[in-house]
């Protein structure tokens, strides 16, 4: 008979663990005995799969307090926000404000635009003459971020936005994103100022962003707002462009 998994040191014990789904770590192999729940409990086995994976570096490895967290905040990381450039027309978006004539969608770069400072964005959205506005809720359960990680860790909430004008046009621009409770109640709030785009722009795409941080337990959602107008209500699509708008969750 071969020696029993208990008697292997910890180190290599640690080793044939790290190679076995993290899921399964922690909703099987941690109720095995003791031993096995401290190690998954413990640092250096997810040390040792986030550096498997390609997941550390320098900042991480001094910022990371919870490593397994660590571990499947980074795995999980990816934009929240669903059709953020306009691929699938409006699918994912709600309308709270559709003035003058409207959302409309445009290929870039648009009359009197410039190209996107990424290749793989394609389209935009564009306001009309009175104030458009549209909205996204995320729900983060469901993209499954569990209640304690949200409670407890609290991890980073990144939102980022691009906007734009046109050279031959003046428009506005807003952006207001706020954290929800499971009752909807307001956590914490970004609003930007009402930024204003001459109509003599050299119309280059900006971004804009804002990181939540410390913002207590309780969020349970993301919405996200943005919008604006043309200042010279000219009939048509002449107001703010806006496209790749995205919300991360970081490690």
């Amino acid at each position: 008979r071969g020696p029993r998994m208990e008697s292997l040191p910890e180190a290599v014990l640690i080793r044939i663990l790290a190679s076995i789904p993290a899921v399964d770590l922690v909703l099987v192999c941690r109720l095995v005995c003791c031993q096995w729940k401290n190690l998954v409990d413990g640092a250096a086995l997810w040390i040792l799969k986030c550096q498997q994976e390609g997941l550390t570096g320098a900042e991480a490895e001094e910022d990371a307090e919870n490593w397994q967290n660590f571990y499947f905040l980074s795995k999980k990381k990816r934009n929240l926000i669903k059709n953020p450039c306009g691929e699938e027309d409006f699918q994912d978006w709600g309308e709270v404000e559709n003035g003058g004539d409207g959302w409309k969608i445009e290929e870039l770069p648009g009359d009197f635009g410039k190209e996107f400072p990424s290749e793989e964005v394609h389209k935009y959205f564009v306001t009309s003459y009175e104030w458009c506005r549209k909205s996204q809720v995320i729900d983060l359960r469901a993209e499954g971020y569990w209640e304690e990680l949200m409670d407890t860790t609290q991890p980073k909430i990144t939102v980022k936005d691009w906007y734009a004008g046109r050279s031959d046009a003046g428009c506005l621009y807003e952006l207001c994103v706020k954290l929800l409770s499971e009752h909807e109640d307001v956590l914490a709030e970004y609003k930007s100022e009402t930024i204003a785009i001459p109509e003599d722009s050299d119309a280059d795409w900006t971004e804009i962003s804002h990181t939540f941080s410390h913002y207590g337990p309780g969020a349970r959602f993301v919405r996200f707002e943005h919008g604006g107008q043309d200042t010279l209500f000219w009939k048509g699509w002449y107001g703010v462009r806006v496209t790749n708008s995205s919300v991360t969750v970081e490690p």
